[in-house]
């Protein structure tokens, strides 16, 4: 697939700058950055999901001093 984006002038040159900074073609920087910034949004969207999640279930954290202590008594 094949599409085409416009850019200003100091767009094309910032990103080809990051293009030859990373030895990369420009498609090949346009596609990681699409791709990076999907895989982002993916994770940020299931954390939040997972926050949720723990919070409507009335879960309550523990202070990490605790967790230690509750571990070494274990031991």
């Amino acid at each position: 697939m094949a599409f085409s984006i416009r850019l200003t002038v100091e767009e094309k040159k910032l990103a080809e700058s990051y293009a030859k900074l990373h030895a990369i073609s420009l498609g090949e920087a346009f596609k990681r950055a699409l791709f990076e910034k999907i895989e982002d949004e993916y994770d940020i969207t299931v954390a939040n999901e997972a926050y949720k999640e723990y919070m409507d279930g009335g879960y309550k954290s523990t202070p990490v001093a605790d967790f230690w202590r509750e571990l070494d008594e274990n031991i």
